[in-house]
C-alpha cells in the first residue's frame, strides 16, 4: 500500500480481537516493519524496487522472528506500557506468541501489497506474482479503511469497558 497507515487497518482489526492470543504490539508493529524498505529507498534514491526482498513470504518470515524476538526481549521494559493501553492482557505470554505475532503480522503485510503491486514477488524465488491483480487497488484500501474503523471501534470499546469496570473497584 502506498501509505503505511493503511496496514494498521488489518491490524487492528485480527490483533485487537486475539490478544489474548498472540502478542497484539507485536502483531500491529510488524504489519508496519516491512514499509522500511520502501521508505529507505525513496530516501536514498536507490535504483532497486520500491517492493523488494523484504516484501517476500521468506523474508516476512525471517524478519517476523526477528522482530517477534526482539519484541520478547523488550517485554519487560515495555509490558506495563501494553497493559496500559489496553494491547495484552495481564498474562505472561510465551516467546512462541510474540515471534508467530511478528511472522503473522509481517505475513499479512505481503497478502495486503501482492495484489497492488507486479514487482512484489511474494512467493520468491520465484519470480512471478500470482497475487498480483486479484484485487483492485481500491478493494485493498476500502476493506484496509474498514477494518481500521473496525479495529478502533473495538479499541474503544476495550477503553469504555475498563474504565466500567475500574469505576466498579472504587
Amino acid at each position: 500500500m502506498p501509505f503505511t497507515p493503511l496496514h494498521l487497518g488489518p491490524a487492528l482489526c485480527l490483533g485487537l480481537p486475539l490478544r489474548s492470543y498472540i502478542h497484539a504490539p507485536t502483531f500491529i508493529l510488524a504489519n508496519v516493519l516491512l514499509d522500511v524498505e520502501p521508505l529507505i529507498v525513496l530516501l536514498l534514491g536507490l535504483n532497486y524496487p520500491l517492493h523488494g526482498y523484504l516484501h517476500t513470504f521468506a523474508s516476512a518470515i525471517g524478519v517476523g522472528l526477528a522482530f517477534g524476538f526482539l519484541m520478547f526481549l523488550l517485554e519487560r521494559p515495555m509490558g506495563s506500557l501494553y497493559k496500559k493501553l489496553l494491547l495484552k492482557p495481564k498474562v505472561l505470554f510465551k516467546k512462541s506468541q510474540f515471534i508467530v505475532a511478528g511472522v503473522l503480522g509481517a505475513m499479512l503485510h505481503v497478502l495486503f501489497d501482492a495484489p497492488l503491486y507486479w514487482e512484489i514477488k511474494p512467493f520468491y524465488p520465484l519470480t512471478a506474482n500470482p497475487l498480483y491483480g486479484w484485487a483492485s487497488a481500491l478493494e485493498i484500501y476500502l476493506l484496509s479503511f474498514w477494518m481500521g474503523v473496525f479495529g478502533i471501534i473495538f479499541y474503544l470499546l476495550l477503553i469504555i469497558w475498563a474504565y466500567k469496570k475500574s469505576l466498579k473497584t472504587k
